[in-house]
């Protein structure tokens, strides 16, 4: 396994990335029925796991990205095209991104695994699932591969991965977000972390975060130095990036895996895209389309078929389980 050759070729409007990334969340227009379960962590906390299922011994678990959740219009797409391939899915809620706060101060962050660790054991005691499968876009994917590399022994059911848009190493993906061209994602993405951190500080007055430094935050930097690094420990937004980067894990995942990273996607550094850690790799193909934008990857603006990462997705997972 190593550096694949992408089928991705798109119309010419989404050869622009602005646009192939924001497409799906202004104009895909389908819903989704989950049916949600509320399950409890080891640190008085809770989960919101929503299932959307058809019957399958297969099952996807979906990871959303930074400040997304199981409504995240690219994660509808790819779940409600699998359950139409007979694949049961279920995609987590990162804690205070089901619609509801946690029960702490902190809630997650781009390296905290122990939340899909315990989503994936709470399937294997309560389901009879053969195959288990692990779907991550971006942060999600970050948290993916890390809990991949990481993780000394993988249950035998969990029978491969795919991470799409992978903010690979923090550090440099933070650096990009920050440029001009990345304002308005910047911008978006800091509205509603200090919105969150703003009233979590009023539900836990007695908290070592600086207000100040909050609301001034313009970006990734700022924000996880005022806020990330105290709430779970570290030295400053450095020490963070430098331990939760799913890159210095990649050697260690013997899970087959596909990474898909667009060389045109703006989040992504130049150091996001792990070539040499995956040259001759024994379980990762690494795809890099010269297009795709963030998380974005559509190749019909008028028809129905905007789903070619959707169909890879399926494509990698019958790789996976035959």
């Amino acid at each position: 396994m190593s550096l694949i050759k992408s089928t991705y070729k798109p119309p010419i409007l989404f050869k622009n990335a602005h646009f192939n990334t924001i497409y799906k969340t202004l104009f895909y227009k389908n819903n989704i029925s989950y049916q949600r379960k509320r399950i409890s962590t080891p640190d008085a906390d809770f989960l919101d796991l929503d299932f959307s299922t058809v019957g399958s011994n297969t099952i996807v678990i979906c990871l959303h990205g930074l400040e997304g959740s199981s409504q995240s219009k690219y994660l509808v797409s790819a779940i409600t095209y699998l359950n139409s391939k007979k694949i049961d899915c279920v995609a987590p809620n990162f804690r205070g991104c089901s619609g509801e706060d946690n029960n702490h101060l902190y809630s997650y962050n781009s390296g905290k695994t122990d939340d899909l660790e315990i989503t994936i054991n709470y399937i294997l005691e309560n389901f009879s699932y053969k195959n288990i499968l692990l779907l991550g876009y971006s942060m999600g994917g970050n948290i993916t591969l890390k809990y991949l590399g990481e993780t000394n022994s993988i249950a035998s059911e969990i029978k491969g991965a795919i991470a799409i848009s992978v903010p690979c190493d923090l550090k440099g993906s933070s650096h990009a977000l920050a440029t001009w061209q990345n304002s308005i994602y910047m911008n978006r993405f800091l509205k509603t972390l200090k919105e969150k951190t703003v009233l979590k500080m009023k539900k836990f007055p007695k908290n070592n975060i600086n207000i100040e430094s909050v609301l001034t935050a313009k970006s990734f930097e700022d924000f996880d130095n005022a806020v990330t690094a105290p709430l779970f420990g570290y030295d400053n937004a450095e020490d963070y990036w430098e331990k939760c980067s799913s890159k210095q894990f990649i050697s260690t995942i013997t899970t087959p895996t596909l990474l898909i990273n667009a060389l045109d996607d703006s989040f992504l550094s130049e150091s996001c895209f792990p070539i040499k850690e995956t040259e001759n790799h024994s379980y990762i193909n690494l795809e890099i389309p010269k297009y795709g934008g963030h998380v974005g990857f559509n190749t019909s603006i008028f028809g129905k078929d905007l789903f070619w990462s959707e169909k890879r997705i399926l494509e990698a997972i019958h790789h996976f389980i035959s």
